[in-house]
């Protein structure tokens, strides 16, 4: 008697297939997500080193405009306050634009690459402020790029929000709890990582033209967002 009726074994390799499909989508999703963080880290730290700002961790800047407020350091305090508001406008652009591009986030990323562009520029005519806020608004753009992956949600320009739901993860998993997939959350950390140590390198070797090293890779990863076929990005993408 044959272990598995016709249907069963006609089944079998399509399942297979499925489970292989779903690899590679996945693989590819948090491929391009690190990809997204590598670029928020590298901008995060050239913004930092260049004009002495965080241009994508509003978590820092947070905490810096309370102490400016504390410390009755009004004009710094704004300076942040608005740092912060760009940013948020970035993200609600970034929705609205690819809603109204239908979905297609290669051309989110290139419109990043565009503006990082403009940020170079604006700084070697002496616009540093508005360069920066340029900056902090395609940080913003690109959170939009990537939502999830595989149901997952993910954020590509901030990972302290990764790392603790990591350590919660890991944890559950050490108490023999179910953990999930607690391991994906060191993907944007670790792309944060290493694109903040090629910023920084950047810088010691352009100075304020790094932003245009930032830029290239951002347009290297919209024509990869490109070749993603559509079909498989309602798998991680908002």
């Amino acid at each position: 008697m044959s272990a598995l009726s016709p249907p069963a074994k006609a089944e079998a390799p399509r399942a297979h297939r499925r489970r292989v499909l779903r690899r590679r989508q996945m693989a590819t999703g948090l491929g391009f997500a690190a990809g997204l963080s590598c670029l928020a880290g590298m901008t995060d730290a050239i913004g930092f080193l260049v004009a002495g700002d965080f241009v994508s961790f509003m978590s820092g800047n947070t905490t810096r405009l309370a102490v400016a407020v504390g410390e009755g350091f009004g004009a710094q305090a704004a300076h942040l306050a608005f740092l912060v508001i760009v940013f948020v406008l970035g993200n609600s652009a970034g929705v609205v634009f690819v809603h109204l591009t239908h979905r297609r986030h290669a051309l989110i990323v290139g419109l990043v690459a565009a503006v990082l562009d403009l940020a170079g520029l604006l700084h070697a005519l002496d616009q540093a402020l508005v360069a920066t806020l340029a900056v902090v608004f395609a940080m913003g753009l690109v959170n939009v790029a990537v939502e999830r992956v595989d149901g997952h949600a993910l954020g590509v320009t901030y990972v302290t929000g990764a790392l603790s739901r990591f350590g919660r993860g890991l944890g559950r998993w050490l108490v023999g709890a179910p953990s999930g997939r607690f391991w994906i959350e060191i993907v944007p950390w670790t792309g944060m990582l290493v694109g903040a140590v090629l910023g920084a390198l950047a810088v010691g070797l352009l100075g304020p033209s790094a932003i245009f090293v930032a830029a290239a890779f951002a347009a290297a990863l919209a024509v990869i967002s490109g070749l993603i076929p559509q079909r498989w990005r309602k798998h991680y993408f908002g």
